[in-house]
Parts: structure tokens; C-alpha cells; sequence
């Protein structure tokens, strides 16, 4: 069955999305095991165990393709998408995207957001199909390939969807560069303000212990 959809509208990234490097290889394993066994099923098509998530997390190639995030106050990440370059130099122009996001972040459009995000990035680099590949029973996936108006083909248990996309213009590139700086930005300060509360409960703490041991000594 094939469902052609109209364009959706790919607007402006309206969340702090972080690209994501080497360095945040360790909270991505995080934010993957910390799926539940059907959650695991729906973003990697199997029941993916601990073993095969740390092998899909060392195998990254963050040089090639492009990892995006969104981090809570916390530094948790709390959604995360993969846009895979195609490998094959006879289809250099073709890119694969995947997402999740963790339970208590959904309902706000995240992965909405990193789809529009990752479309971005396809189109500046010169990618002009991008595919997602899901099983029918992911609905949020499915819906988000259909708002970003993507053809979707449906054979029994499993969805393809395939999105053409326009050339990069000026916008488009400005557009990503104020959407890195935005996402770095927004760390930075998250972990600016996570080092510093960290540091005043480690303080707290000290205190107690002084304050513990006062009393001890004066009974």
C-alpha cells in the first residue's frame, strides 16, 4: 500500500538541539539502555539487548554521520536522532534517520524537532532522499514522517518512508549554523549550572559532616 503525503512544513528548530561528538558517546549508550524492551523493539526493529546497544554506540561514526540531541537541565539525554550518510558512493545523495525519545520527555515534539534538524543538515551536505525505515506499529515515527510530508509504503509489519529534498539555500545554511550555536549554547550554560549545584550540594554535605561531628565531640 503506498501513501503519498502533502509537504509538511519543516519550519525553524524551535528546542536547543546539540550536535553531538565522540565526547557524548557514553550519555547516548545511556539514553539507549535506558529504553525498555519495547521501546528498544520499536527504534531498532528486534529486541536489541545491552550488547548489541554498546556495539550499535561504539560503531557511531560521528566524522560521517550526525548524532543530534536534547539535553534536559540535568545533562540527561533525553532524545536523541541519528542521520546516517549513505556509505555506498553510488548513493551519496541518500541518508537514513532514526530517533527516540525517553517516556517522560514525550508529548512535547521532540522528535519532531530533530527531524526537522536533521533534514536541515541532509539538505546543506547535498543529500536529497532521505529514508526512514519502521515497523508499522511505530506510530510516532510514522506520524513524523508523515507531518515532514514523506511517501509511505506500507508491506504488512514493516513502513518505508522516503522524503525528496530541496537544494540548500542561504537560508537553509544560515539556518543550521544559528541552530548549532543555539545547541551549544544551551549546553554549555545546562552544564555550567549542573557543575555549580553540584558543587553546592557537595559543600552542603561537608557541612553536615562538620556539624555532625561537632556534636558527637561535645556529647
Amino acid at each position: 500500500m503506498t501513501e503519498t503525503v502533502r509537504s509538511g512544513n519543516l519550519g525553524q528548530v524551535l528546542v536547543p538541539i546539540r550536535s553531538l561528538g565522540p565526547n557524548h558517546r557514553q550519555r547516548v549508550a545511556a539514553h539507549l539502555l535506558s529504553l525498555d524492551a519495547q521501546d528498544r523493539y520499536l527504534r531498532f526493529g528486534y529486541m536489541a539487548s545491552d550488547t548489541q546497544i554498546n556495539a550499535y554506540v561504539q560503531g557511531l561514526n560521528f566524522e560521517r554521520d550526525e548524532i543530534y540531541g536534547i539535553y534536559n537541565r540535568g545533562l540527561q539525554l533525553i532524545a536523541m536522532a541519528h542521520l546516517a550518510l549513505a556509505v555506498d558512493p553510488f548513493h551519496s545523495s541518500c541518508a537514513e534517520f532514526g530517533v527516540s525519545v525517553l517516556k517522560k520527555a514525550r508529548g512535547k515534539g521532540y522528535g519532531t524537532r530533530l527531524f526537522e534538524r536533521a533534514v536541515m543538515h541532509a539538505r546543506n551536505v547535498g543529500v536529497d532522499m532521505l529514508f526512514i525505515h519502521a515497523l508499522s506499529e511505530n506510530l510516532a515515527m510514522i506520524q513524523i514522517a508523515r507531518k515532514g510530508g514523506a511517501v509511505l509504503e506500507r508491506a504488512g509489519s514493516e513502513t518505508d518512508a522516503h522524503l525528496r529534498l530541496p537544494t540548500a539555500t542561504l537560508d537553509s545554511r544560515m539556518s543550521e549554523i544559528v541552530g548549532d550555536h543555539l545547541g551549544m549554547t544551551d549546553y554549555r550554560l545546562k552544564h555550567q549550572a549542573k557543575s555549580f549545584w553540584d558543587f553546592l550540594e557537595g559543600m552542603q554535605e561537608v557541612r553536615q559532616g562538620i556539624r555532625e561531628a561537632r556534636h558527637k565531640a561535645g556529647q
